[in-house]
């Protein structure tokens, strides 16, 4: 497994892979609006780092490396729970410059849960159009 940066040709797949994590794991919206061209908005701007097994892209988290905030991290469904995101986190954790910053919606407990276990505190909350999130931060 390598983590790499984001290329063009990595867009059409993390376009399927963002729809298909979402619809597997944010079972409390309705995603009756979702298109593949979600990807494009949601990442604009931002570094995108891309995990890879053997040419089989398996996630990919983006980043506002500026403000040391953690975006998105998605894992291909079929890849959860084998080691994908850890690797993509420490690769985004590496960069930081200093305290990381992310939100994880509360209804995510699994992505709640993932992020505590890899050091990351919860320090407020918040409400989004997609429901209550938790600001957390990483200490450098």
């Amino acid at each position: 497994m390598k983590i790499r940066p984001f290329t063009e040709t990595d867009r059409p797949f993390l376009r399927t892979l963002f729809l298909a994590s979402r619809k597997a794991n944010w079972h409390w919206l309705d995603e009756s609006d979702w298109r593949l061209e979600d990807f494009d908005r949601a990442t604009l701007g931002e570094r995108i780092l891309v995990a890879e097994d053997d040419g089989h892209r398996t996630g990919f988290a983006a980043v506002l490396p500026n403000d040391n905030f953690l975006h998105s991290l998605f894992v291909d469904p079929a890849w959860q729970g084998k080691g994908v995101g850890r690797l993509l986190l420490q690769a985004v954790q590496n960069d930081f410059t200093s305290t990381g910053a992310l939100k994880c919606m509360k209804a995510n407990t699994l992505a709640v849960a993932f992020y505590q276990h890899h050091g990351w505190e919860v320090v407020s909350d918040g409400e989004s159009e997609h429901g209550e999130y938790w600001l957390m931060h990483y200490v450098l």
